[in-house]
């Protein structure tokens, strides 16, 4: 059974960074594509980034482009998610996702199992 726990999500003000970590742990970390999505009040859940299996390739959503920054260590089985001049509509509850190969897109039926998510609150 894979466990994915997230940590790190708070309230913060407008401009500021975060760094969210989710720690995996039940299947061989280093073998699978790993992905953040969120989810703000009202809305549906959306992709945010992902990273494939080794680190070397990153998928953005357009409007984090220059602002998130997401690896992974697989000696500690942890992906990170840096996000920098935080806004408030980057509010929401934020997902870690594990891939179902080595290369995972935007899609969620491209994960097969999720974190309980961390709150992110971004206030102006």
């Amino acid at each position: 059974q894979v466990q994915l726990v997230e940590s790190g999500g708070r309230l913060v003000q407008a401009g500021a960074s975060l760094r969210l970590s989710c720690a995996a742990s039940g299947r061989t970390f280093s073998k699978y594509a790993m992905g953040w999505f969120r989810q703000a009040p009202g809305k549906e859940r959306e992709f945010v980034i992902a990273i494939d299996w080794s680190g070397s390739s990153t998928y953005y959503k357009d409007s984090v482009k220059g602002r998130f920054i997401i690896s992974r260590d697989n000696a500690k089985n942890t992906v990170y998610l840096q996000m920098n001049s935080l806004k408030p509509e980057d509010t929401a509850v934020y997902y870690c996702a594990a891939g179902r190969t080595r290369y995972s897109g935007s899609s969620q039926t491209e994960y097969d199992y999720w974190g309980q998510g961390t709150q992110v609150t971004v206030s102006s």
